[in-house]
């Protein structure tokens, strides 16, 4: 099996292609250096040349933020480019996988997402994020798309990354403390798209959709920054455990709205999938921290 991967250079699309060749899959791995997904003839010349056997859409504007003042950007390559590629697969007869986000949501809830919830982004990613959605929904029938949230993985800049880093900077550190969600490791997200194409590949078919996706429990950003600090300290990353400080929202401004509650219910994907199932974010934690410590010895 082919795999035409975005993103490739992204904290999931490194790890699908660290993983893909464990699955006996070849991926054409690109990223914005060879590939303008804004561009569908220049994914349709990609195409034609590698003949991929199904699409897996890493690509994304991430940076919440900076979308406030980048929309159009933001827009070009969550919805738009979204489209192209969903486009490109529907005319090759193929299907795609593609993520989303629990930003689709207002975060004004108090019980967790389901996959069929009321959509209400409340900042530009959000929207962006939901119109390519509905966008690879419309252009190809086949297609499944996974919401996650508060990806960390060993790639690239994320929250974990930074509070390792506060954390050997500083004895003391403040984080949101009225923000519930669930941390998401990219590795368990790679693993899930490369099962879901393991499936395909076997049956030729999946059950198409939208589905919530994330890492188990519950936490807030202070709890989950507190493990951080805890394993890392154990896994010699740090050389002191640093006060973690509990604040509120409105104390740490920022540019987007942040959802105050992005739990996301997946009892739909482990019902539908029960043999790839749903794992623990403190697992994924504990593995990426591992890998860390273990590059710096």
């Amino acid at each position: 099996m082919r795999i035409l991967l975005t993103g490739c250079d992204g904290q999931v699309g490194c790890e699908i292609s660290r993983k893909a060749p464990g699955y006996g899959f070849d991926v054409i791995a690109t990223d914005i250096g060879n590939l303008d997904i804004t561009d569908i003839d220049a994914i349709r010349r990609l195409q034609g040349k590698h003949q991929a056997e199904i699409f897996i859409n890493a690509a994304a504007y991430t940076a919440v933020d900076k979308a406030e003042s980048e929309q159009q950007l933001a827009h070009d390559v969550n919805a738009l480019g979204a489209k192209n590629l969903a486009t490109v697969a529907r005319e090759c007869n193929l299907p795609i996988l593609h993520i989303s986000t629990d930003y689709i949501f207002s975060g004004n809830a108090s019980t967790p997402y389901k996959d069929d919830s009321e959509p209400d982004p409340q900042g530009v990613y959000g929207v962006t994020k939901l119109a390519g959605e509905r966008l690879v929904a419309q252009s190809n029938a086949r297609h499944l798309t996974l919401r996650t949230s508060w990806v960390f993985g060993i790639d690239g800049q994320n929250f974990v990354k930074t509070m390792l880093r506060l954390g050997s900077e500083k004895d003391e550190v403040s984080v949101v403390a009225d923000q519930f969600g669930s941390p998401t490791y990219a590795g368990h997200i790679a693993t899930a798209l490369l099962r879901l194409t393991e499936q395909y590949q076997q049956q030729g078919d999946l059950p198409w959709g939208n589905y919530n996706f994330c890492d188990n429990d519950t936490t807030t950003w202070h709890l989950f920054a507190t493990e951080i600090m805890r394993m890392g300290q154990a896994q010699g990353l740090l050389t002191k455990l640093p006060v973690v400080h509990p604040i509120r929202t409105e104390d740490y401004p920022t540019p987007a709205t942040r959802p105050l509650y992005s739990v996301l219910d997946c009892s739909l994907f482990e019902q539908t999938f029960p043999d790839i199932g749903i794992s623990s974010w403190e697992s994924g934690l504990r593995e990426m921290i591992g890998v860390l410590a273990g590059e710096e010895k």
